[in-house]
């Protein structure tokens, strides 16, 4: 697995790349986000950590050009700031997850880990799973969702949600048990990021976002009508 460090400091770059290579990734280095976008678009890459505020290319800028070059990267923001605002637009860009400086590299590489584990199918799946409710289908072995027979495209975090949500139809979820499940490692810190994931998710549901219910004080349910 090899990962692409995006930071304009260079200690930032050299600690990440640290941290990669003792749990076993290999990793590449861009100092701002046009270098980015160009090792994106020649190099293999399966996870790419963003910072935000940059020289040439900001982060948000850089992440929207890697996701017209390849729509299923799974993208981690960094930012010295924690405002909701740059959460919640990086979120609508498709990026899985959003960690604020000064940063825990082992925390980091536990939702790199946690990531790249969820991105791609599940291995040894023989069977094609594929969950029908009215005119929605939710492939889980394709990891597509069509509505109409329309394709919708989700980031790899809103899939992981959904797929989690549909599998568990009908059960009272939890926000700890679905930060737990869906993103992987011990939550800490703001747990606006679920409402967040929800919200989003809803808006690309259309017409079902009703069957995700929220159960108040308690977390979610996903139910058919």
């Amino acid at each position: 697995m090899k990962l692409l460090i995006v930071d304009d400091e260079a200690k930032i770059r050299e600690l990440i790349g640290k941290y990669a290579t003792y749990e076993g990734y290999d990793f590449l280095e861009a100092a701002d986000g046009l270098e980015a976008v160009e090792k994106v678009r020649t190099h293999p890459v399966d996870l790419v950590v963003l910072d935000i505020m940059m020289p040439e290319l900001d982060g948000f800028s850089a992440a929207k050009e890697i996701r017209s070059i390849r729509p299923d990267m799974p993208i981690i923001l960094l930012s010295a700031r924690g405002e909701e605002y740059e959460k919640i637009y990086g979120f609508e860009l498709g990026v899985d997850d959003y960690v604020v400086k000064p940063f825990s590299p082992k925390e980091l590489m536990m939702r790199v880990h946690a990531i790249l584990r969820r991105s791609g199918h599940a291995p040894g799946a023989d069977a094609h799973e594929v969950v029908t409710l009215d005119t929605m289908t939710v492939d889980f072995t394709a990891r597509q969702v069509s509505i109409d027979g329309e394709k919708i495209e989700l980031s790899p975090k809103e899939y992981d949600l959904l797929f989690y949500m549909v599998r568990n139809r009908g059960i009272a979820l939890t926000r700890d048990k679905l930060l737990s499940h869906v993103w992987g490692y011990d939550f800490f810190g703001d747990d606006r990021t679920l409402d967040t994931h929800i919200k989003l998710l809803r808006k690309q549901l259309g017409k079902y976002a009703a069957y995700i219910t929220t159960l108040r004080g308690v977390g979610y349910r996903f139910e058919k009508d």
